[in-house]
């Protein structure tokens, strides 16, 4: 008489387990609670300032993040996502590092969830999107100089996964494209606009009430 290997029973049994659980329905009148985090990734080139002499590059941040979701009619939602504040070096290329700025980018998504009777749920969803930049610094060879930078309105899209892990839970992976740019003022003198159009990947759990 053959043993059953025990991966095969393992997995046999999450898989019966998995069975029970209802889907995670997607109604009117829901609403969702997300928490996790966000890696703000910006363009691999951010334009150029002062004419087009200084090639500007912002880095990336991740941080904790946090989204609500309200539903309007079965399957299509509207989204809030907010953030603690991002922060991000701003280098120029050939003179290093020169200066960091802190954001918030709130932003707001009408979105549509496929698949309502399974358990992995795929979306996708467009919206609009506020940054606003505070707390600009400089240093090295900026250092002394007052850095201002301009608060942005843009579009954003949006795509990810819901996978069920309960009957009110969820893991979702996502990535958006947001249109972020914003004009730079050196000592009070416009320098020009900086293109960050960050992908910004999230790994997040959601509850539904």
């Amino acid at each position: 008489m053959h043993m059953r290997h025990p991966l095969n029973t393992a997995a046999l049994a999450l898989a019966l387990g998995a069975c029970t659980v209802p889907a995670l329905a997607q109604s009117r009148g829901d609403w969702t609670l997300g928490l996790g985090a966000h890696a703000v990734a910006p363009a691999s080139d951010n334009g150029r300032l002062a004419g087009g002499s200084l090639a500007v590059e912002v880095d990336d941040n991740v941080r904790p993040t946090v989204t609500f979701e309200y539903f309007l009619r079965d399957n299509l939602g509207l989204e809030v996502l907010a953030s603690v504040p991002f922060q991000h070096d701003i280098a120029i290329r050939g003179l290093g590092t020169v200066g960091s700025t802190r954001q918030l980018p709130p932003t707001v998504s009408l979105q549509y969830h496929f698949n309502d009777g399974g358990r992995v749920h795929p979306f996708v969803g467009a919206g609009l999107n506020y940054t606003h930049f505070f707390s600009e610094d400089t240093r090295g060879a900026l250092a002394g100089s007052r850095l201002a930078l301009d608060d942005s309105w843009g579009l954003a899209g949006h795509l990810g996964l819901d996978v069920d892990v309960g009957e009110r839970g969820a893991i979702r992976v996502d990535a958006r494209w947001i249109d972020i740019d914003t004009g730079v003022r050196l000592d009070g003198a416009d320098l020009g606009t900086v293109a960050i159009d960050p992908w910004v990947y999230g790994l997040a759990y959601v509850l539904r009430f």
